[in-house]
C-alpha cells in the first residue's frame, strides 16, 4: 500500500469524504423531495417524515453514540455506520413501499449518527495540534458541500436514472469509503476497554457530560446555531426579489463555507475556538439588527451566513481544544450531533410560526435571542472552566 495513504492529510480527506456521504443522507431526499412526494402519492404531511425521521436517532441517541464509540472503538463504529449506510441506500434503490421507506430512513439515522460522531473525533486524533483547527474547519463544511453537489447533479441523475439513481450512487459512494477506510485507518488497541455501562450508568454519563463545561460547551452553543441555520436556508430566500431567490439559496451555504475556510481559519490561528464562536454570534447579532432596521436584502443575508460560518468551523475545533481524551471528544461530538438534530427539528417550525404572524420584528427578534443566548451560554461555560481544572472522569 502506498505510504501516502497513511499520511494524516490523506486520512483527514478520506474522513471528510465519509462526512459528505453522511450529509448526502439528508440531501439525497431533500433535493428530490417533490419527485418523491409524487411517486408515493397521497401521503400528505406524512411525507415530511422522509426528511425528518433521520434526525430522530440523533435527537434521542446522540450522546449514546459517543458512549458506544468509547466501548467498541471509534474506528469500528465509523466503519459500521458506513457499511450500514451503503446497505440502506442499496435497499432504497428498489423504491420500497412508503412505510418501508420510512423504516429505512429511521435505520439510516443510526448510520448518519455513527459517522458524524466518530469522523471528527478521528480527525482530531490523527492531526497534530497546530493543524487540528484547519482540519476540523474542513470537516465543518461537509453539510454545505454535499448539498451543493447534489443540488447541481440531481437534475441530470433524475433524467438519466430516475428516482433510483441518487440512492444507487450514494450506496456505491458509501461502500467505497467504507472499504477505503477499513484498509487505511489505524487499528485501535482495545485492550483494557471499559465494560459496557448499565442504563443507570448511561444516564449518569449524560448528566456528567451535559454539566461539564468542557464536554458540553460546543454542543450547547451548536444548539442555537442549528435552531436558525437550516430554517433560514428555507425562509430567507423567500424574502428577497423572486428573480434572486435561486441565487440566494445557493449563495447562503457557500458564503458560510467560504468564511469558515478563510476568515475562520485565520482567526483560529490567533484565537481560541470559543472566542471565534462568540465573535461569529456577535457579528450575526449586528447584522440581524441591520435587518431589523432596514428590512431584508440579498447582500445582508449573505453576510449573515458568512458570520455564521465562523461558528460552524470553530464549534468543531473547540472539541479537541477543550477535551484532551478521545473518550471525552467522542462524548462532545455526540452532544453536537444530539443538539444539532434537536435544533434542526425545532428551528424551522418555530420560524415558520413567527413569520406567519406578519410581524416585521418577529424573525429578527428570534434570531437575536438565539445568538445572544449562545454567547451567554459560552461565557458561562468559560467561567465554569476557569474555576475548575480539566478532569476527564466522565468516561469512567
Amino acid at each position: 500500500m502506498p505510504s501516502f495513504v497513511r499520511s494524516p492529510l490523506f486520512l483527514v480527506l478520506a474522513l471528510w469524504g465519509a462526512g459528505l456521504g453522511a450529509a448526502a443522507q439528508f440531501a439525497k431526499i431533500v433535493v428530490i423531495f417533490p419527485e418523491l412526494q409524487a411517486h408515493y402519492g397521497e401521503t400528505g404531511a406524512m411525507s415530511g417524515y422522509l426528511v425528518s425521521l433521520i434526525s430522530v436517532m440523533g435527537m434521542v441517541l446522540g450522546l449514546v453514540a459517543g458512549i458506544i464509540a468509547i466501548q467498541i472503538g471509534v474506528r469500528r463504529l465509523l466503519l459500521s455506520g458506513l457499511y450500514l449506510g451503503a446497505a440502506v441506500s442499496a435497499w432504497q434503490t428498489t423504491l420500497p413501499g412508503f412505510e418501508w421507506m420510512l423504516a429505512s430512513r429511521l435505520l439510516e439515522g443510526g448510520s448518519h449518527l455513527a459517522i458524524v460522531v466518530t469522523a471528527p473525533t478521528l480527525i482530531a486524533q490523527l492531526t497534530i495540534q497546530r493543524h487540528q483547527a484547519k482540519a476540523l474547519t474542513l470537516w465543518g463544511s461537509y453539510f454545505g458541500v454535499a448539498f451543493a453537489v447534489i443540488a447541481v447533479s440531481a437534475p441530470f441523475i433524475l433524467k438519466t436514472a430516475g428516482l433510483a439513481g441518487l440512492p444507487a450512487i450514494h450506496a456505491a459512494y458509501m461502500a467505497f469509503f467504507a472499504v477505503l477506510l477499513t484498509f487505511v485507518l489505524p487499528v485501535e488497541d482495545r485492550r483494557g476497554a471499559p465494560p459496557w455501562p448499565s442504563p443507570r450508568d448511561i444516564m449518569r454519563r449524560h448528566l456528567a457530560a451535559y454539566t461539564s463545561p468542557f464536554i458540553a460547551a460546543p454542543a450547547l452553543g451548536w444548539l442555537f446555531y442549528t435552531l436558525t441555520f437550516v430554517s433560514m436556508l428555507t425562509i430567507l430566500p423567500t424574502m428577497v426579489d423572486p428573480a434572486q431567490r435561486a441565487f440566494v439559496a445557493a449563495a447562503l451555504p457557500l458564503a458560510s463555507i467560504a468564511s469558515s475556510m478563510t476568515i475562520g481559519n485565520v482567526m483560529l490561528s490567533h484565537l481560541k475556538a470559543v472566542s471565534v464562536i462568540i465573535a461569529g454570534f456577535a457579528l450575526a447579532i449586528g447584522l440581524v439588527t441591520v435587518f431589523l432596521l432596514t428590512g431584508p436584502g440579498t447582500g445582508l443575508f449573505i453576510a449573515l451566513f458568512a458570520a455564521l460560518g465562523l461558528v460552524q468551523g470553530a464549534s468543531f475545533a473547540a472539541v479537541p481544544q477543550l477535551n484532551a481524551s478521545v473518550a471525552d471528544r467522542a462524548l462532545s461530538n455526540g452532544g453536537i450531533a444530539q443538539t444539532g438534530n434537536i435544533g434542526n427539528a425545532l428551528g424551522t417550525p418555530a420560524m415558520l410560526a413567527i413569520t406567519s404572524m406578519d410581524a416585521a420584528a418577529g424573525l429578527p427578534a428570534l434570531l437575536i435571542a438565539c445568538y445572544a443566548s449562545a454567547i451567554l451560554v459560552h461565557l458561562a461555560m468559560a467561567r465554569s472552566r476557569a474555576k475548575a481544572e480539566y478532569a476527564p472522569g466522565v468516561q469512567a
